[in-house]
């Protein structure tokens, strides 16, 4: 037997140790598509039990990689069929006008490329980001490659940070945490510098 998960990821213990890779892929695959899930949390408890040999890490890293670009697939599907149809009735009570919706659409088309592999990283990015690719109308052909992209980076960080300092990774993922919040506050900085003059760009046009 391995040690006890450590700090915030104890709770999973009993899950993990039940169902096992079940669990991993279930928890990272509803997350992925909007539901509130410990996704992201789950892969470093997997990633821990991995390094202590109850599971193994490229089973984990498969299974979680899997479940995500599924998962983001079927936020994506969400968003094509109905999201269309609810934002041209409802978004002009929140100034979503179809005029707005269409320049979102052409920025999304232009970048979104790069907003969906950086989304995986970002908390509450990354459980909306199939549903606004499919909402705004990105090619699927696209959006799955940056996706699984994005699902590639996101599981080998946190997977192999976690299978690698074990008992430690809490306050290592703290750690990087900390310093997240200046990477995501320079991304939309850049995010609406470029909606900016996307816009102005717009107007401009005769």
């Amino acid at each position: 037997m391995s040690a006890p998960l450590p700090g915030p990821l104890a709770p999973l213990a009993p899950l993990l140790g039940h169902y096992g890779y079940w669990a991993v892929g279930a928890v990272v695959l509803v997350e992925d598509f909007g539901v509130p899930a410990p996704g992201e949390t789950i892969l470093l408890a997997a990633g821990v039990y991995a390094g202590a040999g109850r599971l193994s890490i490229v089973a984990v890293a498969v299974i979680a990689f899997t479940a995500a670009v599924v998962g983001d697939n079927i936020g994506y599907l969400i968003g094509r069929s109905g999201g269309r149809a609810f934002v041209h009735r409802w978004g002009r009570y929140v100034f979503l006008t179809p005029k707005r919706f269409a320049a979102a659409e052409a920025f999304f088309g232009r970048h979104g490329g790069k907003i969906v592999t950086v989304a995986r990283f970002i908390e509450g990015l990354r459980q909306a980001n199939g549903i606004i690719a499919g909402t705004t109308g990105m090619r699927w052909r696209r959006f799955l490659a940056f996706n699984a992209l994005g699902a590639a980076l996101w599981v080998g960080l946190w997977a192999t940070l976690a299978y690698l300092v074990g008992d430690h990774i809490t306050a290592v993922y703290d750690e990087i945490q900390r310093y997240q919040l200046y990477v995501v506050a320079a991304f939309a900085a850049l995010l609406a510098a470029l909606v900016v003059r996307h816009l102005v760009r717009r107007r401009r046009e005769p």
